[in-house]
């Protein structure tokens, strides 16, 4: 009797400590799972927020999907400021300049005419409408976080040697971003241009990118610095492929908390329904082959305030609103024009991704990446050559820029290369 008993007593102790074991194994994988379903919710209401309903979707051939949203629906309204915003339809003035349209010799403007994106060739967006490129789930779950989906690091500008580095000690190198700018600085600019040739850099590592813009620029380069940039990069991570795409940013915070790229974010206000943020440019410049351009200009509408963006000949994009910055509220302290990259290799080794066509700027027309034509917008809303343009490099030995200037390319510079190479190891 006494051995049933303890053997009674045995198996409910065992029992009891399996019970307690099962529990906690299930209270664990139930804080695990937690986590991963609160992100799982965030990732859906992120993309719910973005991704707006729209009048007409179209497929592009690599795989982007284009979605035709109303203009008074697109996200930019999310914003409380611009909940009774009467969209601006069209800017005040255009800067008059020096390089007009009309005055392009022809071959460079059929090089211009002939770029589209992708998604053209399977349909347009209808008039009220601008084209949104849809973010998928899977855009969001390359970011670090939700937070940082469609944002740069912060402390990713080209800061040239001449502005004083007590302003940010390492802003230039705290987060592997290396360029090769041309630069003005000096004065008050309400606007730049540029035409630039689009190639389609090598990307080492898919949290590396690859860009080639220009910067407008205000306030100092610490926490307070307002940024308006446009041009085409290769972001593996943003994108989930290698293709050349039209992109915007800003921020008014150095990088913190405000800003995004595309319309990722409130922000930018789009009138145009040809061009979509974020879509593939097509076709890019080739080695020794045909060399295809893009033009960017942005210009502050000067009666209403707001920065303005056109793309090529005659698509004039959208708008900043002026509210959205502090410094450039007023006007831009410095233009920067130029490339980018993100080098993310560790122990001061350096990454093999290409800046522009990969090649450095002494090699020239045809191999090396360029920017011709650059011009500032002054206080008269004329474009204007840059008195005193400068360049910088972190690492000429890995990126490097080269100035130039003639009667029809105006000042130019060719710019890029191949990163890690043996003077660059």
């Amino acid at each position: 009797m006494a051995a049933a008993h303890v053997s009674r007593s045995m198996f409910k102790i065992g029992f009891l400590l399996f019970f307690v074991l099962f529990l906690d194994l299930a209270l664990l994988s139930c804080a695990r799972q937690q986590p991963a379903s609160r992100q799982k919710l965030q990732v859906h209401k992120h993309l719910k927020r973005l991704n707006k309903k729209p009048v007409k979707s179209i497929e592009s051939p690599d795989g982007d999907i284009i979605d035709c949203v109303h203009i008074s629906h697109q996200p930019a309204f999310d914003h409380p400021f611009l909940k009774d915003h009467k969209i601006q339809m069209r800017p005040n003035y255009h800067p008059e300049g020096l390089y007009d349209e009309t005055k392009m010799n022809t071959e460079s403007k059929q090089r211009e005419d002939n770029i589209h994106q992708l998604w053209h060739v399977n349909g347009m967006c209808p008039e009220d409408t601008i084209p949104i490129r849809r973010t998928k789930e899977e855009d969001v779950m390359r970011a670090s976080s939700v937070k940082m989906h469609g944002r740069k690091k912060h402390k990713s500008i080209a800061v040239p040697r001449s502005v004083p580095k007590s302003a940010d000690p390492d802003i230039d190198n705290e987060s592997g971003h290396q360029h090769a700018i041309a630069y003005v600085e000096g004065d008050k600019y309400y606007g730049a241009k540029a035409t630039m040739n689009v190639w389609e850099p090598k990307i080492q590592q898919s949290n590396e990118f690859s860009l080639s813009q220009i910067w407008i620029l205000g306030g100092s380069f610490g926490q307070d610095l307002n940024s308006i940039e446009a041009g085409w990069q290769v972001s593996p991570d943003l994108y989930g492929d290698n293709n050349t795409r039209l992109f915007t940013y800003w921020t008014s915070d150095a990088y913190q908390a405000t800003g995004c790229y595309n319309l990722l974010c409130s922000g930018f206000i789009q009138i145009n329904s040809n061009i979509a943020m974020g879509a593939s440019i097509s076709p890019v410049s080739a080695f020794r082959n045909s060399q295809y351009d893009i033009s960017i200009l942005v210009w502050k509408d000067q009666k209403e305030g707001n920065w303005w963006m056109q793309f090529g000949n005659g698509y004039v994009l959208g708008y900043w609103p002026s509210f959205l910055f502090s410094y450039l509220a007023d006007s831009a302290s410095m233009i920067e024009w130029g490339g980018e990259v993100v080098n993310s290799e560790p122990d001061g080794h350096h990454t093999t991704t290409q800046m522009g066509s990969g090649r450095f700027p002494e090699e020239g027309f045809g191999k090396a990446s360029y920017f011709r034509n650059i011009q500032v917008v002054d206080k008269e809303n004329n474009l204007k050559s840059p008195k005193d343009l400068g360049t910088f490099t972190e690492q000429s030995n890995c990126y490097d820029v080269q100035t130039g200037s003639n009667s029809d390319w105006g000042h130019y510079f060719y710019y890029g290369g191949p990163g890690k190479n043996p003077n660059c190891p």
